[in-house]
């Protein structure tokens, strides 16, 4: 009989398991985020415990189980232009950038469903307009990758959109569509995106003039985040840009950019 019991010793694994994989720390308040998200995955496979659940997880035949585990217990929360000054700086970068023949290029590296990406595409395609420019969104989940290659949101998740660009840039549904938005076809075409796990070598993405790394770092310990932050801050280039969230800083963490304004960082 399944049992869907997760006992702390199974939760311990379950901690170190998604810490391996993608340097997360859950705390002990998630275990019941665990124990919903992971009981269907017995179900699909007929298990009748965590424990069974775990050694299929270890046992090195399952490696698509595994990202979807990685999947679910990864949390993936964004909308459209998510703390708006981060997007002042883009547009200003941006208009300074449009004389130059070298291409602006944008880094979102934890981009979740898009909703980020395409924001800032938004902002370059204004600013820019069809002249050389790059956005590339970087997950380690495929499921909120998927998601976001489909480019097909929720109307409420647009909430923050400038009216402006969802008539320039959006397209509304319709009958069994209705109450949704999918991005234009030539702006997703603009974005580029691939699974990147942070805590891991980082492929080949070549250098960056600006970087978003948001709301990402709450879910790493200290030496996680001096890990992460070293690799990413790694591909921006001199006098490139770096966005956190609000609630984060790098106190601590790295001296290779220096604050110029809350959340927002540059490389000397």
């Amino acid at each position: 009989m399944l049992d869907n019991t997760l006992t702390d010793i199974e939760f311990g694994r379950f901690q170190r398991f998604i810490h391996e994989a993608a340097g997360i720390t859950l705390s002990p308040a998630k275990k019941a985020l665990v124990c919903g998200r992971l009981f269907k995955r017995l179900q699909a496979h007929r298990l009748n415990s965590y424990t069974d659940y775990l050694a299929l997880l270890d046992s090195g035949r399952a490696a698509a189980e595994v990202q979807t585990a990685i999947d679910l217990l990864t949390t993936n929360e964004t909308y459209f232009f998510r703390e708006p000054r981060h997007f002042e700086l883009l547009r200003t970068l941006a208009l300074a950038a449009a004389s130059r023949p070298q291409p602006l290029r944008v880094w979102s590296a934890a981009c979740s469903t898009g909703e980020e990406c395409y924001s800032i595409a938004m902002v370059l395609a204004d600013c820019l307009g069809a002249t050389a420019w790059e956005v590339v969104g970087t997950d380690i989940s495929s499921r909120v990758l998927q998601r976001a290659r489909a480019a097909h949101y929720p109307l409420e998740r647009t909430r923050h959109v400038p009216p402006a660009y969802l008539k320039r840039f959006c397209l509304r549904g319709l009958g069994e569509q209705e109450g949704t938005l999918l991005v234009e076809r030539p702006l997703r075409e603009r974005v580029r995106f691939a699974q990147v796990n942070l805590n891991a070598v980082l492929p080949a993405l070549g250098s960056f003039d600006m970087i978003f790394l948001r709301n990402v770092m709450i879910y790493f310990n200290g030496d996680t985040k001096r890990q992460v932050v070293a690799r990413v801050l790694a591909l921006l280039k001199p006098g490139g840009h770096f966005c956190i969230g609000h609630s984060e800083t790098l106190n601590e963490i790295s001296t290779a950019v220096q604050q110029v304004a809350p959340s927002i960082y540059r490389k000397p």
